[in-house]
């Protein structure tokens, strides 16, 4: 039996918002356009999509982090790092609905792609240079694109998620050393005793340095699961097109092998082993 139609429901929407075009679904579910007549290219194109509209949030948020942080503001900067974590938690899950490819499928329309690849992507790679792993080499990849280019120069260019923090905690009084502070922000950040030290301080006095400790901690969540979704990355991709190399011409598997231990916040780790 159907349910009662609700008399209250708005059905005249003439120049009205609707759903749709609050989203702007007429571009965003038109903007599929396979190159094979393979059934799972579709897949393929949605699934990575899908994450770069991920990474547009992540950016955004992101960015509301280091205005928290220029602020001294760390509290409203926790939920908002909570968000980003469970992005990434996202992010992992859609790992299984790829996964679902198999390289009898992935190699039938495997060569539409070209030289396109996911290294290629101007919103990842603004991700890694805010959280500090930063490369000017990248840059060059989009030499053709001068909006990419900008962006990319300008997360270059700009303090990282770990500089804000520790030039936070510096003007807190905290002894964070010169060295660290004034270093050329274009290069990442190296393991720095003197930091290791502040981190210790922190951990070993929560009571007085409780936002601080939070900051930590939240950082370290949301490293741990980017790890997490790098290591997903790689097994997906071993598990579909094995060792070979990748369409933008990197070492497939085996470059983004190793990406897997790399540090953010060395000392957020480090300080650990120190306690």
């Amino acid at each position: 039996m159907p349910r009662d139609f609700e008399p209250t429901l708005h059905t005249d929407l003439r120049d009205e918002m609707t759903y749709s075009g609050y989203l702007g679904l007429d571009t965003l579910l038109s903007s599929q356009h396979p190159r094979s007549d393979h059934h799972d290219e579709m897949l393929f194109i949605i699934i990575h999509q899908t994450t770069e509209l991920w990474f547009k949030l992540v950016i955004h948020e992101l960015s509301s982090v280091l205005d928290h942080i220029a602020k001294d503001e760390l509290e409203p900067a926790f939920k908002i790092l909570a968000r980003v974590k469970h992005i990434f938690s996202q992010l992992i899950d859609q790992w299984s609905v790829l996964a679902t490819l198999t390289p009898s499928e992935y190699v039938q329309f495997r060569d539409v792609l070209g030289r396109a690849s996911g290294f290629q992507s101007v919103q990842y790679r603004t991700v890694e240079f805010m959280l500090g792993n930063k490369d000017a080499r990248m840059i060059k990849v989009h030499a053709h694109d001068p909006a990419a280019n900008a962006q990319l120069t300008a997360a270059l260019e700009a303090p990282s998620i770990y500089d804000a923090f520790l030039a936070h905690l510096a003007r807190r009084g905290m002894p964070i050393p010169a060295e660290v502070l004034h270093r050329d922000q274009t290069t990442p950040h190296e393991t720095h005793p003197g930091v290791t030290a502040v981190f210790k301080s922190i951990y070993s006095g929560i009571a007085a340095h409780w936002d601080a400790y939070e900051m930590c901690e939240k950082l370290v969540d949301l490293e741990e699961q980017i790890a997490l979704w790098r290591f997903r990355h790689l097994k997906v991709v071993m598990r579909v097109i094995g060792f070979k190399t990748g369409t933008g011409g990197s070492s497939g598997a085996n470059f983004l092998r190793k990406m897997i231990d790399h540090e953010f916040f060395p000392e957020l780790w480090a300080v650990r082993t120190e306690l």
